[in-house]
């Protein structure tokens, strides 16, 4: 099973193909911790990219902290008679970062450690800079404590909505994520169908280019089927791409530009299912049921 098909197991679907730059961070002969920054479009699915790449490559430790999530306040601390007499230094209660990188730390000594750490763009300038020293040295300092990662078990993931701190940049590389790249390079064998299926793919791939967006094999899988059941219009075909594409411009897909790619598709679709259309006496046209009657086709219910 391919790195793709294992990360979407675990809820993250892309055309695109993570193996050779997985392989890339891995064997890289930089002297600092192994660090992937996660780039692409804004939300939470680089979060979901950095979570299923460590389920996807089996590390028995994940240790997450998200820099925008409020912190509940420290616990009050209860100064005794005798401490008030013999005041003694009251060091400050960890952050929850601060005790993200010290887990990972301590995980990471006898066991393959993913840290990731989301959100860095809320994060306080002076958290990325120890940052950055902490991915360039493996080293983790605080008041009373130091400690160091284990570089061959250790993989630190970031997570941002902006560009990178300039110095934690040069240290890490870079990922981009995006569920709709690539290219439709799908075969109607692909999902069961024979080849007299190729020109409805044609026209698809034709759609997708223009749209500039390509659905992954589980949310084609999805709109096929409901091709084969019951779009018989262009604006089935519209409902029904918006509805299963997680990236798509619905501006554009009811644009007049493409509106010949989406006749297109509909005409080619209505051949293959042996749709007729009869001409009402108002001058409309009205879908019929699919000639074939097997079954895959027939109309919407009412």
């Amino acid at each position: 099973m391919t790195l793709r098909q294992r990360m979407a197991e675990f809820g993250f679907e892309s055309n695109d193909d993570y193996d050779f730059p997985i392989r890339a961070l891995f064997e890289s002969r930089a002297a600092n911790l192994r660090c992937l920054d996660v780039a692409g479009e804004s939300g939470r699915r680089k979060t979901a990219f950095a979570h299923a790449l460590a389920r996807a490559l089996d590390y028995p430790h994940v240790v997450y902290h998200d820099f925008s999530a409020n912190e509940p306040p420290p616990a009050p601390i209860v100064l005794s008679t005798e401490s008030k007499d013999n005041p003694e230094p009251i060091e400050a209660p960890l952050t929850g970062f601060e005790r993200a990188v010290t887990e990972a730390c301590a995980f990471s000594e006898a066991a393959r450690t993913v840290l990731i750490v989301d959100q860095l763009q809320s994060a306080d300038f002076r958290d990325q800079t120890r940052l950055y020293h902490f991915v360039r040295t493996g080293e983790w300092d605080l008041a009373q404590v130091h400690v160091r990662a284990n570089a061959k078990h250790l993989l630190v993931v970031l997570v941002s909505e902006a560009p990178l701190y300039h110095s934690l940049a040069k240290v890490s590389y870079r990922i981009w994520t995006d569920a709709s790249s690539g290219r439709f390079d799908f075969r109607p064998s692909d999902f069961g169908l024979g080849q007299d299926a190729a020109e409805l793919f044609t026209k698809l791939s034709e759609l997708f280019t223009a749209l500039g967006t390509t659905p992954t094999p589980s949310e084609l899988r999805r709109i096929l089927d409901d091709l084969m059941r019951f779009v018989r219009t262009e604006e089935h075909l519209r409902h029904t791409l918006f509805g299963w594409m997680e990236r798509i411009d619905r501006a554009a897909l009811h644009s007049t530009v493409l509106g010949p790619a989406v006749r297109a598709v509909v005409d080619t679709l209505n051949a293959y299912v042996g749709l007729e259309e009869l001409e009402m006496a108002g001058g409309e046209l009205s879908a019929a049921l699919p000639s074939n009657a097997d079954g895959q086709g027939g109309a919407p219910p009412e």
